[in-house]
């Protein structure tokens, strides 16, 4: 990969980017209000296995599937919906779908185009992003994971809460599987996609009621 590229896929897996990631726990909180996630360890065992049962079975492999229409020019639309189909509960469409809208504006800010999709999800976007800048699929995947996992570490750091050194430790054991992960969705087949993880979307449904929060539902 260039080092254009490189610079650009960075700048698409920062916490700096202006798409309200920080603003969303992705169920997290609600699991730290349950019990579930109180320590460390449990912090890590929740993280680890959405990011297994949910992520690496679902959104990975759509990413990349979408990364790859928009290198063909062909059409986005029935990944898109399939993804936004998958969310389980109004939170967590709704995190995509506006995550997914603030990306594809900066985009068109940016002079990258836009996804021609209607209610782009986030995975959607960062795709577009990914083809247009000539980005390594694979590499966009394994950085995409890494900013999931950084934006649940730092969750998990703010609501549990968790000390910094904690959350870097967090870091270093996550981004350690990323790579196998990576790997394995993009091995998946079409009829092998799927994201069950009812925990996820008990706990999701309960933040949407939540009386304190500190992130959005």
């Amino acid at each position: 990969m260039s080092t254009e590229a490189l610079t650009r896929l960075l700048q698409l897996a920062s916490p700096a980017l202006p798409v309200g990631a920080y603003s969303y726990s992705g169920g997290l909180e609600a699991a730290v209000e349950a019990g579930v996630v109180r320590d460390a360890s449990s912090a890590e065992r929740w993280i680890g296995d959405v990011l297994e049962y949910s992520v690496a079975r679902m959104e990975a492999p759509v990413l990349l599937r979408l990364v790859q229409a928009f290198r063909e020019g062909a059409p986005a639309q029935e990944w898109n919906d399939r993804f936004l189909a998958s969310r389980e509960t109004a939170e967590l469409r709704a995190e995509t779908a506006q995550m997914g809208y603030s990306l594809e504006r900066l985009l068109s800010d940016l002079g990258v185009g836009v996804t021609g999709v209607e209610e782009p999800a986030f995975p959607t976007a960062f795709a577009l992003a990914v083809a247009r800048w000539k980005i390594d699929p694979a590499s966009a995947l394994v950085a995409y994971l890494w900013a999931w996992a950084e934006n649940q570490v730092m969750a998990a750091v703010k609501s549990v809460p968790l000390g910094q050194t904690d959350g870097q430790r967090l870091l270093l054991s996550l981004g350690g599987r990323l790579g196998g992960i990576a790997e394995r969705a993009a091995g998946l087949a079409d009829d092998e996609l799927g994201n069950f993880v009812p925990g996820l979307a008990l706990l999701s449904s309960r933040h949407e009621t939540q009386y304190s929060r500190l992130f959005r539902s």
